[in-house]
């Protein structure tokens, strides 16, 4: 089997690293970027303008590579499945809808698992169908 193949590890690993993504940028502790930015203002500006910029250049990867992978119905259709799932969690009460904080960050592990599924999906389709997905290429 091929390095490029697809395979749980490689999927776990791009997994952690939307999962820090997102996670990093945001969440309910005061260890996020968001967090970084809102409590301090405009002390140590510089540096937070590079590493808002390293984040949004990862985001924008990540969120580049799901649109063309899954484009914007399969990113619905997760979106949709995921939040059917969140729902079937909550009616059958291995959930507590009323906790904003669960509920933030089941959203931000949704969001980076979408994030994962389609900076992965090449792999899978490829794994599935046999076919390689190209980019096009303007020389």
């Amino acid at each position: 089997m091929a390095s490029s193949s697809f395979g749980w590890g490689g999927f776990l690993a791009r997994w952690i690293v939307a999962l820090a993504l997102v996670l990093g940028t945001f969440n309910t502790t005061k260890y996020s970027f968001y967090q970084w930015v809102a409590q301090t203002g405009s002390e140590d500006l510089p540096l937070k303008v590079l590493v808002g910029l390293g984040i949004l250049i990862v985001l924008i990867i990540f969120a580049r590579a799901t649109l063309r992978s899954i484009g914007l119905v399969g990113l619905a259709l997760a979106a949709a499945f995921f939040g059917a799932m969140v729902w079937v969690l909550i009616d059958y009460g291995l959930l507590e809808a009323g906790s904003s904080t669960v509920m933030t960050y089941i959203l931000l592990v949704i969001i980076a698992t979408l994030l994962a599924v389609g900076i992965s999906w090449s792999h899978v389709r490829r794994r599935l169908s046999g076919q390689s997905d190209v980019d096009d290429l303007d020389e």
